[in-house]
């Protein structure tokens, strides 16, 4: 078995590629950059060229769905990995507009609708294992 065939089976969730503009917010910073994929767990972003982030920090990530910007998904996230070019963000919260839109996003993305519950489900099992917030 490859190396990546093992990394897709301990995927509990489907990556979709997802080209959109993304505002991560840190305090008084704010840092633009491209969204290079993205699903329930969190998002692989584009490391933005004047990135000086506090990453043992959370950011604040706003996926722009289109170009007005009325339309967005909006995430509590903390940096997972960083490597290369590239931030990988683990979503720590996500309110229920922007769970609906990611759910639907990644529905018409991945065309399985029992793939989304399953993964919603799991998701939320996840959470319910997870020690209260202090």
């Amino acid at each position: 078995m490859t190396q990546s065939n093992q990394s897709d089976e301990r995927r509990h969730f489907k990556r979709i590629d997802f080209d959109a503009n993304c505002t991560l917010h840190q305090g008084d910073d704010n840092w633009i950059t491209q969204v290079l994929d993205i699903s329930l767990k969190g998002l692989l972003t584009a490391i933005p060229e004047d990135w000086t982030g506090d990453e043992s920090n959370a950011f604040e990530a706003v996926i722009h769905l289109n170009n007005e910007s009325s339309t967005a998904i909006i995430m509590s996230v903390e940096l997972a990995h960083k490597h290369q070019n590239q931030l990988g963000f683990f979503c720590k919260y996500i309110d229920l507009d922007s769970i609906t839109h990611l759910k639907r996003l990644i529905e018409l993305n991945v065309g399985d609708p029992s793939l989304i519950e399953r993964e919603l489900s799991a998701l939320i099992d996840a959470h319910a294992h997870l020690p209260p917030a202090e």
